[in-house]
């Protein structure tokens, strides 16, 4: 059960790592591009400037909660941010009014189920003894 619990939180990390990664390089681009206005993520509930902030926010903030979560400081700040990236997932993809191109579905699909195993993961790590 340790090994797949240590499996879990491997996992946990390096999704919302590169999660973070990846909204934080975003973030970046669009905020040098100066594109605040022709920004639409349909699946975030903001747009515009305020999307742009958010992505490059939420990369820098999920970056630090991973960081954080490896050294063994702020475990539940980490599960937190895992959980809000999952709601952020459903409600902007299944529960709002977000249209699929055929092709997208089955990426989308696995970015969500891949959440899912990242919280568990995340959820694991919160109880996790330090070896300090």
């Amino acid at each position: 059960m340790a090994v797949i619990a240590a499996i879990l939180r491997f996992l946990s990390y390096l999704y919302h790592g590169l999660l973070s990664l990846v909204l934080l390089a975003l973030g970046t681009v669009l905020t040098v591009a100066n594109a605040g206005n022709s920004v639409r993520l349909e699946m975030l509930p903001w747009t515009g400037s305020t999307a742009v902030w958010a992505v490059l926010l939420g990369g820098i903030f999920g970056l630090l909660t991973v960081i954080l979560a490896i050294k063994g400081m702020l475990r539940p700040l980490f599960f937190l941010w895992a959980l809000l990236v999952t709601i952020f997932l459903v409600k902007g993809y299944f529960l709002s009014g977000y249209h699929f191109t055929p092709s997208e579905f089955k990426t989308v699909a696995y970015t969500v189920v891949g959440s899912f195993i990242a919280l568990i993961g995340a959820f694991s790590q919160m109880f996790r003894k330090s070896a300090r």
